[in-house]
């Protein structure tokens, strides 16, 4: 017997647990941006909407199977990219050796019970569904592939929240869809946490390992520095602010009272971002992040009094006020 008998080998033969894996069932926790969409069709169209469990559960088991499609042509797609990622090389679609046509089965019964269970709920719902999709193919598949793109990986990307709110909207109220301006709101809070996520892999990555490596990752990297992407981030919080503002004003001015706890939400997230190894390059563990949970509870709390309670003297907010100033006779 040779030396080379006696090596060991890594086992790189896939089993079922790792067809499991790479539909990520572990980031269920992204679906909690489903649960706002719910919340605000209660409140704002409360003679239409109807809150009823078996609609709910049909509805996020749908928008779970929806995106663990999305994940799996993901990372079947991305396999030979995310091998020079340090840590998404330990993915099993890199470290094993998956049978194409079982990961195509996988994703195309994960989309026919999406659909499906889409269908079941009603047919906004369904449209919305359908988006998702689109989304997920878009984002991943060529010769579109927008995760390429410089800036249009982050806003092809966060297009998701958006979509996340309209799928929660729709199981309570599938005769409307949410107001635009919360709509665009929720799309660039999405795209800050998306591009303070590339910060984080940019600066933790490249003080390591340098652009090079990061650029055979993705693409639109080798285009990246850290003053375009800290000034992005910037502009999608403004972005994010600004239509959030038209929102509470317009609909209902209470909420104003939720704003400063949400501007500290976004500097809080943005310190994470700039941390060495920072959780924002895993968004699915920011629950680990205890200052940001108390700040985010605290915004529920805000959300549920504001949403309760009439002030009208924050009515004076979308009221022209000017302050007068006493102004002495001229002399004749």
């Amino acid at each position: 017997m040779t030396s080379v008998d006696n090596m060991k080998f890594p086992d790189t033969r896939a089993r079922v647990s790792d067809y499991l894996r790479i539909a990520r069932l572990d980031h269920v926790t992204k679906h909690v941006f489903i649960i706002p969409g719910i919340v605000l069709a209660l409140l704002l169209r409360p003679e239409h909407a109807e809150l009823s469990f078996l609609p709910l559960l049909i509805g996020f088991l749908s928008a779970i199977a929806l995106a663990s499609a999305n994940y799996v042509i993901n990372e079947w797609l991305d396999r030979e990219f995310d091998k020079y990622h340090p840590e998404k090389s330990q993915r099993a679609a890199v470290q094993k050796v998956l049978s194409g046509s079982i990961v195509y089965a996988e994703y195309a019964v994960l989309v026919v019970v999406g659909l499906g269970l889409a269908w079941m709920l009603n047919s906004t719902f369904f449209v919305i569904a359908v988006l998702f999709l689109v989304s997920g193919v878009t984002y991943n598949v060529k010769p579109l592939r927008t995760k390429d793109v410089v800036f249009g990986d982050v806003l092809t990307e966060s297009i998701n929240n958006p979509l996340r709110l309209m799928l929660g909207w729709a199981m309570v109220d599938p005769s409307s869809l949410p107001p635009i301006s919360v709509l665009l709101s929720y799309w660039f809070g999405g795209a800050f946490l998306m591009n303070a996520k590339r910060l984080a892999e940019f600066r933790d990555i490249v003080a390591d390992q340098g652009q090079e490596l990061l650029g055979l990752y993705r693409r639109s990297f080798r285009y990246y520095t850290e003053r375009r992407l800290l000034v992005a981030s910037l502009l999608y919080a403004l972005f994010s602010s600004f239509f959030l503002a038209v929102f509470l004003i317009k609909y209902k001015v209470e909420y104003v009272l939720v704003f400063p706890v949400l501007s500290f939400l976004f500097a809080e997230y943005f310190v994470l971002a700039l941390k060495e190894n920072s959780v924002a390059r895993k968004p699915e563990h920011l629950f680990k992040a205890r200052r940001m949970m108390v700040l985010v509870a605290l915004m529920i709390v805000l959300f549920i009094f504001a949403s309760v309670v009439d002030i009208p003297l924050l009515g004076t907010l979308t009221d022209q006020h000017f302050i007068e100033i006493p102004v002495r006779e001229e002399i004749q």
